[in-house]
Protein backbone atom coordinates (compact mmCIF):
# COMPACT_ATOMS: atom_id res chain seq x y z
CA UNK A 1 0.00 0.00 0.00
CA UNK A 2 1.26 3.62 -1.40
CA UNK A 3 1.51 6.74 0.98
CA UNK A 4 -1.35 8.13 -1.03
CA UNK A 5 -3.90 5.11 0.16
CA UNK A 6 -2.25 5.14 3.66
CA UNK A 7 -3.13 8.79 3.80
CA UNK A 8 -6.95 8.46 2.22
CA UNK A 9 -7.24 5.53 4.73
CA UNK A 10 -6.48 7.41 7.75
CA UNK A 11 -8.43 10.72 6.71
CA UNK A 12 -11.56 8.08 5.70
CA UNK A 13 -11.02 6.52 9.47
CA UNK A 14 -10.81 9.84 11.33
CA UNK A 15 -14.02 11.07 9.26
CA UNK A 16 -16.02 8.01 10.90
CA UNK A 17 -15.18 8.26 14.17
CA UNK A 18 -17.01 10.28 16.31
CA UNK A 19 -15.78 12.97 18.46
CA UNK A 20 -15.81 12.77 21.91
CA UNK A 21 -13.90 11.90 25.23
CA UNK A 22 -13.66 8.02 24.89
CA UNK A 23 -12.54 8.44 21.03
CA UNK A 24 -9.86 11.86 21.64
CA UNK A 25 -6.77 9.71 21.76
CA UNK A 26 -7.48 7.21 19.44
CA UNK A 27 -7.89 10.80 17.08
CA UNK A 28 -4.73 12.27 18.05
CA UNK A 29 -2.80 9.28 17.54
CA UNK A 30 -4.40 9.60 14.19
CA UNK A 31 -3.30 12.94 13.15
CA UNK A 32 0.06 11.87 14.55
CA UNK A 33 -0.17 8.99 12.01
CA UNK A 34 -1.40 11.23 9.50
CA UNK A 35 1.32 14.14 9.98
CA UNK A 36 4.15 11.53 9.22
CA UNK A 37 3.52 10.14 6.34
CA UNK A 38 2.71 13.65 5.02
CA UNK A 39 6.09 14.66 5.89
CA UNK A 40 7.14 11.33 4.05
CA UNK A 41 5.20 12.48 0.71
CA UNK A 42 7.15 15.40 0.77
CA UNK A 43 10.09 14.16 1.02
CA UNK A 44 12.59 14.31 -2.03
CA UNK A 45 12.41 10.30 -2.92
CA UNK A 46 15.94 10.25 -5.17
CA UNK A 47 15.10 8.61 -7.98
CA UNK A 48 15.23 9.23 -11.63
CA UNK A 49 15.65 12.45 -13.39
CA UNK A 50 16.18 15.97 -11.33
CA UNK A 51 12.97 17.77 -12.70
CA UNK A 52 12.52 21.59 -13.72
CA UNK A 53 11.40 23.52 -10.39
CA UNK A 54 10.07 27.39 -10.63
CA UNK A 55 12.26 28.66 -7.45
CA UNK A 56 14.26 31.93 -8.72
CA UNK A 57 16.88 34.14 -6.88
CA UNK A 58 16.03 36.25 -4.01
CA UNK A 59 16.35 39.83 -4.87
CA UNK A 60 15.22 42.98 -2.57
CA UNK A 61 13.98 43.26 0.60
CA UNK A 62 11.22 40.77 0.60
CA UNK A 63 9.59 38.31 -1.46
CA UNK A 64 5.86 38.05 -2.00
CA UNK A 65 4.19 35.16 -3.76
CA UNK A 66 0.88 34.88 -5.74
CA UNK A 67 -1.28 31.55 -4.98
CA UNK A 68 -4.93 30.64 -5.94
CA UNK A 69 -6.92 28.91 -8.24
CA UNK A 70 -6.41 29.26 -12.33
CA UNK A 71 -8.12 32.47 -13.70
CA UNK A 72 -8.27 34.31 -10.52
CA UNK A 73 -6.14 37.62 -12.33
CA UNK A 74 -2.93 36.87 -10.98
CA UNK A 75 -1.11 37.84 -14.03
CA UNK A 76 -2.56 40.55 -14.49
CA UNK A 77 -1.76 41.95 -11.07
CA UNK A 78 1.71 41.33 -11.53
CA UNK A 79 1.58 43.01 -14.88
CA UNK A 80 -0.10 45.92 -12.61
CA UNK A 81 2.26 46.40 -9.43
CA UNK A 82 5.49 45.57 -11.07
CA UNK A 83 5.23 46.29 -15.20
CA UNK A 84 6.48 42.69 -16.03
CA UNK A 85 4.67 41.05 -18.99
CA UNK A 86 3.08 38.08 -17.64
CA UNK A 87 0.73 36.23 -20.29
CA UNK A 88 -2.76 36.60 -19.43
CA UNK A 89 -5.57 34.92 -21.12
CA UNK A 90 -9.21 34.03 -21.14
CA UNK A 91 -8.33 30.09 -20.22
CA UNK A 92 -7.25 28.36 -17.72
CA UNK A 93 -3.46 27.63 -16.90
CA UNK A 94 -1.82 30.05 -18.69
CA UNK A 95 0.84 30.99 -16.48
CA UNK A 96 3.20 27.53 -16.30
CA UNK A 97 6.16 28.27 -14.77
CA UNK A 98 7.38 31.47 -12.19
CA UNK A 99 7.94 34.91 -13.41
CA UNK A 100 9.47 37.18 -11.06
CA UNK A 101 8.66 41.23 -10.87
CA UNK A 102 9.53 43.81 -8.75
CA UNK A 103 7.22 46.33 -6.61
CA UNK A 104 9.16 49.51 -6.23
CA UNK A 105 7.23 50.90 -3.00
CA UNK A 106 8.72 53.37 -0.12
CA UNK A 107 11.85 53.09 -1.35
CA UNK A 108 12.22 49.94 -0.99
CA UNK A 109 12.11 46.71 -3.36
CA UNK A 110 9.57 43.86 -2.69
CA UNK A 111 10.09 40.50 -5.06
CA UNK A 112 6.49 39.62 -6.43
CA UNK A 113 6.24 35.76 -7.90
CA UNK A 114 3.52 34.86 -10.11
CA UNK A 115 3.37 31.28 -9.76
CA UNK A 116 0.57 28.51 -11.73
CA UNK A 117 -2.87 28.64 -10.20
CA UNK A 118 -3.17 25.03 -7.85
CA UNK A 119 -6.14 22.84 -7.86
CA UNK A 120 -7.33 20.76 -5.13
CA UNK A 121 -5.10 17.89 -4.59
CA UNK A 122 -1.84 19.81 -5.15
CA UNK A 123 -0.50 18.44 -2.02
CA UNK A 124 -0.06 15.08 -3.10
CA UNK A 125 1.22 16.18 -6.32
CA UNK A 126 -1.69 17.21 -8.71
CA UNK A 127 -1.14 19.89 -11.88
CA UNK A 128 2.94 20.38 -10.26
CA UNK A 129 1.00 20.97 -7.42
CA UNK A 130 4.28 20.65 -4.86
CA UNK A 131 6.63 22.63 -6.92
CA UNK A 132 4.46 25.39 -6.29
CA UNK A 133 4.55 25.10 -3.22
CA UNK A 134 7.64 24.52 -2.29
CA UNK A 135 8.58 28.29 -3.71
CA UNK A 136 5.58 29.84 -1.58
CA UNK A 137 6.98 28.11 1.56
CA UNK A 138 10.43 30.94 0.59
CA UNK A 139 8.04 33.58 0.89
CA UNK A 140 8.15 36.55 3.13
CA UNK A 141 3.92 36.68 2.40
CA UNK A 142 1.32 35.18 0.70
CA UNK A 143 -1.12 37.13 -1.25
CA UNK A 144 -4.30 34.26 -1.96
CA UNK A 145 -5.90 35.56 -4.88
CA UNK A 146 -9.63 34.59 -4.84
CA UNK A 147 -12.17 35.14 -7.26
CA UNK A 148 -15.33 37.84 -5.56
CA UNK A 149 -17.78 35.84 -7.88
CA UNK A 150 -17.11 32.38 -7.37
CA UNK A 151 -17.81 30.61 -3.92
CA UNK A 152 -16.60 31.46 -1.01
CA UNK A 153 -15.38 27.93 0.12
CA UNK A 154 -12.54 28.26 -2.48
CA UNK A 155 -10.57 30.10 0.28
CA UNK A 156 -10.71 26.65 2.71
CA UNK A 157 -10.03 24.74 -0.23
CA UNK A 158 -6.58 26.62 -0.47
CA UNK A 159 -5.74 26.35 2.98
CA UNK A 160 -6.42 23.15 3.57
CA UNK A 161 -3.85 22.18 0.50
CA UNK A 162 -1.32 24.68 2.12
CA UNK A 163 -1.84 23.29 6.08
CA UNK A 164 -1.22 19.81 5.05
CA UNK A 165 1.89 20.57 3.47
CA UNK A 166 3.37 22.28 6.82
CA UNK A 167 2.28 25.97 5.92
CA UNK A 168 0.59 28.18 8.87
CA UNK A 169 -1.12 31.28 7.57
CA UNK A 170 -1.33 33.84 10.22
CA UNK A 171 -0.48 31.80 12.99
CA UNK A 172 2.10 32.27 15.49
CA UNK A 173 4.85 29.31 16.22
CA UNK A 174 3.55 27.04 19.08
CA UNK A 175 4.96 28.16 22.52
CA UNK A 176 6.26 25.21 23.68
CA UNK A 177 9.88 23.94 24.59
CA UNK A 178 10.68 20.50 23.20
CA UNK A 179 14.20 18.63 23.30
CA UNK A 180 14.91 15.20 23.06
CA UNK A 181 17.17 13.40 25.12
CA UNK A 182 19.19 10.20 25.22
CA UNK A 183 17.62 8.70 28.87
CA UNK A 184 16.29 10.15 31.65
CA UNK A 185 12.57 9.09 30.34
CA UNK A 186 9.67 11.86 29.98
CA UNK A 187 9.81 15.37 31.52
CA UNK A 188 6.16 16.84 30.91
CA UNK A 189 5.46 20.16 32.71
CA UNK A 190 3.59 23.19 31.81
CA UNK A 191 2.98 26.49 33.41
CA UNK A 192 -0.74 27.55 32.39
CA UNK A 193 -3.73 25.09 32.92
CA UNK A 194 -4.12 22.53 29.76
CA UNK A 195 -7.59 22.17 28.70
CA UNK A 196 -6.94 20.04 25.54
CA UNK A 197 -4.33 17.79 26.25
CA UNK A 198 -3.21 15.70 29.62
CA UNK A 199 -0.48 12.82 30.20
CA UNK A 200 -1.51 10.23 28.30
CA UNK A 201 -2.90 12.05 25.35
CA UNK A 202 0.89 13.38 24.80
CA UNK A 203 1.96 10.41 25.73
CA UNK A 204 0.55 8.08 23.25
CA UNK A 205 1.38 11.20 20.40
CA UNK A 206 5.32 10.84 21.67
CA UNK A 207 4.69 7.17 21.38
CA UNK A 208 3.70 7.33 17.87
CA UNK A 209 7.23 9.28 17.06
CA UNK A 210 8.91 6.42 18.95
CA UNK A 211 9.99 9.50 21.33
CA UNK A 212 10.78 7.79 24.92
CA UNK A 213 12.93 10.43 26.35
CA UNK A 214 12.51 13.88 26.14
CA UNK A 215 11.86 17.64 27.66
CA UNK A 216 8.74 19.28 27.75
CA UNK A 217 7.37 22.22 28.71
CA UNK A 218 3.92 23.97 27.63
CA UNK A 219 4.08 27.86 27.93
CA UNK A 220 0.40 28.24 26.30
CA UNK A 221 -2.93 26.46 26.18
CA UNK A 222 -1.95 24.09 23.33
CA UNK A 223 -3.63 21.54 20.95
CA UNK A 224 -2.96 18.28 19.49
CA UNK A 225 -2.28 20.14 16.57
CA UNK A 226 0.13 22.56 18.07
CA UNK A 227 2.55 20.16 19.77
CA UNK A 228 2.72 17.83 16.37
CA UNK A 229 4.25 20.42 14.49
CA UNK A 230 6.20 21.32 17.44
CA UNK A 231 7.43 17.52 17.19
CA UNK A 232 7.86 17.62 13.49
CA UNK A 233 10.04 20.53 13.28
CA UNK A 234 9.15 21.31 10.04
CA UNK A 235 6.58 23.90 9.80
CA UNK A 236 6.54 27.62 8.22
CA UNK A 237 4.69 30.51 9.95
CA UNK A 238 3.56 32.53 6.89
CA UNK A 239 1.23 35.85 7.17
CA UNK A 240 -1.40 35.85 4.17
CA UNK A 241 -2.69 38.72 2.66
CA UNK A 242 -6.75 37.12 1.51
CA UNK A 243 -6.93 39.53 -2.27
CA UNK A 244 -10.92 39.60 -3.96
CA UNK A 245 -10.72 40.16 -7.29
CA UNK A 246 -13.05 41.33 -9.76
CA UNK A 247 -15.35 43.11 -7.49
CA UNK A 248 -16.67 45.08 -9.57
CA UNK A 249 -18.89 42.22 -10.62
CA UNK A 250 -20.26 42.25 -7.20
CA UNK A 251 -22.75 44.46 -5.29
CA UNK A 252 -21.90 47.07 -3.03
CA UNK A 253 -22.91 44.94 0.02
CA UNK A 254 -20.46 42.13 -0.60
CA UNK A 255 -17.87 44.66 -1.23
CA UNK A 256 -18.32 46.03 2.14
CA UNK A 257 -18.42 42.71 3.12
CA UNK A 258 -15.60 41.85 1.82
CA UNK A 259 -13.55 44.47 3.09
CA UNK A 260 -14.28 43.73 7.12
CA UNK A 261 -13.02 40.52 7.54
CA UNK A 262 -9.60 40.14 8.24
CA UNK A 263 -6.77 40.01 6.23
CA UNK A 264 -9.08 40.47 3.43
CA UNK A 265 -8.78 43.41 0.40
CA UNK A 266 -11.32 43.94 -2.04
CA UNK A 267 -9.66 44.83 -5.83
CA UNK A 268 -10.50 44.86 -9.38
CA UNK A 269 -7.67 44.48 -12.00
CA UNK A 270 -9.98 45.04 -14.52
CA UNK A 271 -10.78 48.76 -13.81
CA UNK A 272 -7.43 49.14 -11.48
CA UNK A 273 -9.52 49.97 -8.04
CA UNK A 274 -7.84 49.71 -4.77
CA UNK A 275 -4.43 49.00 -5.76
CA UNK A 276 -3.04 51.48 -3.73
CA UNK A 277 -4.64 50.01 -0.72
CA UNK A 278 -3.10 46.83 -1.44
CA UNK A 279 0.09 48.12 -1.83
CA UNK A 280 -0.64 49.71 1.34
CA UNK A 281 -1.53 46.42 3.45
CA UNK A 282 1.05 44.80 1.76
CA UNK A 283 3.89 47.04 3.53
CA UNK A 284 1.74 46.70 6.44
CA UNK A 285 1.61 43.08 6.85
CA UNK A 286 5.29 42.56 6.16
CA UNK A 287 6.53 45.69 8.60
CA UNK A 288 9.57 46.61 6.83
CA UNK A 289 11.85 48.47 8.88
CA UNK A 290 13.95 51.02 6.97
CA UNK A 291 16.83 52.44 8.60
CA UNK A 292 19.03 55.65 7.56
CA UNK A 293 22.54 55.63 8.11
CA UNK A 294 24.74 59.20 8.63
CA UNK A 295 28.63 59.40 8.92
CA UNK A 296 30.08 61.77 11.45
CA UNK A 297 29.92 65.51 10.65
CA UNK A 298 27.21 64.35 7.42
CA UNK A 299 23.75 64.66 6.91
CA UNK A 300 21.75 61.31 6.79
CA UNK A 301 21.53 59.31 3.35
CA UNK A 302 17.68 59.56 2.62
CA UNK A 303 18.25 58.26 -0.57
CA UNK A 304 18.96 54.65 -0.13
CA UNK A 305 18.18 53.36 3.19
CA UNK A 306 19.01 49.81 4.86
CA UNK A 307 15.56 47.66 5.18
CA UNK A 308 15.06 45.28 7.63
CA UNK A 309 12.71 42.82 8.53
CA UNK A 310 11.82 41.22 11.89
CA UNK A 311 11.69 37.75 9.47
CA UNK A 312 15.08 38.19 7.84
CA UNK A 313 17.90 38.96 11.03
CA UNK A 314 15.15 40.99 12.93
CA UNK A 315 15.56 45.21 13.30
CA UNK A 316 18.30 45.36 16.01
CA UNK A 317 21.36 47.56 15.48
CA UNK A 318 23.23 44.41 15.59
CA UNK A 319 21.29 43.36 12.58
CA UNK A 320 21.91 46.64 10.63
CA UNK A 321 25.91 45.95 11.20
CA UNK A 322 25.72 43.14 9.93
CA UNK A 323 23.62 43.70 6.37
CA UNK A 324 26.39 46.79 6.59
CA UNK A 325 29.31 44.48 6.88
CA UNK A 326 29.71 41.48 9.21
CA UNK A 327 33.21 42.87 10.38
CA UNK A 328 31.11 45.32 11.80
CA UNK A 329 29.88 43.92 14.84
CA UNK A 330 33.08 43.38 15.77
CA UNK A 331 34.49 46.98 15.82
CA UNK A 332 31.14 48.65 16.94
CA UNK A 333 31.70 50.74 19.93
CA UNK A 334 28.28 52.87 20.19
CA UNK A 335 25.44 53.79 17.81
CA UNK A 336 23.26 57.01 18.01
CA UNK A 337 19.66 56.88 17.07
CA UNK A 338 17.35 59.40 16.00
CA UNK A 339 13.63 58.50 15.37
CA UNK A 340 10.41 57.13 17.23
CA UNK A 341 12.62 53.90 18.92
CA UNK A 342 14.79 56.67 20.97
CA UNK A 343 13.78 58.68 23.58
CA UNK A 344 15.72 61.86 23.28
CA UNK A 345 17.81 62.99 20.07
CA UNK A 346 20.24 61.47 19.82
CA UNK A 347 20.07 58.48 22.08
CA UNK A 348 23.49 56.57 22.70
CA UNK A 349 22.42 52.55 22.03
CA UNK A 350 24.34 49.29 22.20
CA UNK A 351 23.68 46.07 19.89
CA UNK A 352 20.40 45.15 21.37
CA UNK A 353 18.61 48.38 20.48
CA UNK A 354 14.87 47.65 18.38
CA UNK A 355 14.94 50.18 15.48
CA UNK A 356 11.51 51.47 14.19
CA UNK A 357 10.94 52.62 10.69
CA UNK A 358 12.79 55.38 9.65
CA UNK A 359 15.04 55.69 12.24
CA UNK A 360 18.61 57.82 11.49
CA UNK A 361 21.56 56.07 13.16
CA UNK A 362 25.06 56.92 13.44
CA UNK A 363 27.40 53.85 13.56
CA UNK A 364 30.74 54.86 15.67
CA UNK A 365 33.43 52.31 15.71
CA UNK A 366 36.22 51.47 18.29
CA UNK A 367 39.44 53.57 17.75
CA UNK A 368 42.28 51.33 16.18
CA UNK A 369 45.54 51.79 18.03
CA UNK A 370 48.32 53.95 15.86
CA UNK A 371 51.60 52.03 15.34
CA UNK A 372 52.99 54.16 12.89
CA UNK A 373 55.07 56.14 14.75
CA UNK A 374 56.74 52.69 16.43
CA UNK A 375 57.42 51.60 12.79
CA UNK A 376 58.84 55.07 12.01
CA UNK A 377 61.65 54.95 15.11
CA UNK A 378 62.03 50.98 14.22
CA UNK A 379 62.84 52.39 10.46
CA UNK A 380 64.94 55.07 11.67
CA UNK A 381 67.29 52.96 13.69
CA UNK A 382 67.99 50.79 10.90
CA UNK A 383 71.50 51.66 8.70
CA UNK A 384 71.04 52.94 5.21
CA UNK A 385 73.11 50.93 3.49
CA UNK A 386 73.31 47.11 3.67
CA UNK A 387 76.98 47.24 4.39
CA UNK A 388 76.83 49.02 7.54
CA UNK A 389 74.56 46.51 9.03
CA UNK A 390 76.33 44.99 11.94
CA UNK A 391 77.02 40.85 10.73
CA UNK A 392 76.19 38.25 13.11
CA UNK A 393 78.77 35.92 13.65
CA UNK A 394 79.02 32.67 12.21
CA UNK A 395 77.35 29.54 13.66
CA UNK A 396 79.72 27.01 15.64
CA UNK A 397 80.64 23.90 14.26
Amino acid sequence: MGILEKIKEIEDEMAKTQKNKATEYHLGQLKARLAKLRTELQAPSGKGEKGDGFEVQKYGDGRVALIGFPSVGKSSLLTLLTGTESEAAAYEFTTLTCIPGVIHYNESKIQLLDLPGIIEGASQGKGRGRQVIAVCKSADLLLMVLDAIKPWYHKEILTRELESVGIRLNRSPPNIYFKRRKTGGLSINSTVALTHLDDKMIARILQEYKIHNCELLFKEDSTVDDLIDVIEGNRRYIKCLYVYNKVDMCSLEEVDTIGHWPNSIPISCQLKLNLDGLLEKIWEMMALVRVYTKRVGDKPDFLSPVVLTQDRGGTTVEALCRQIHNSLVADFKYALVWGTSSKHYPQRCGLSHRLEDEDVVQIVKKKVKDNSEDLKTKLKNQPDRIADREKKAALKT
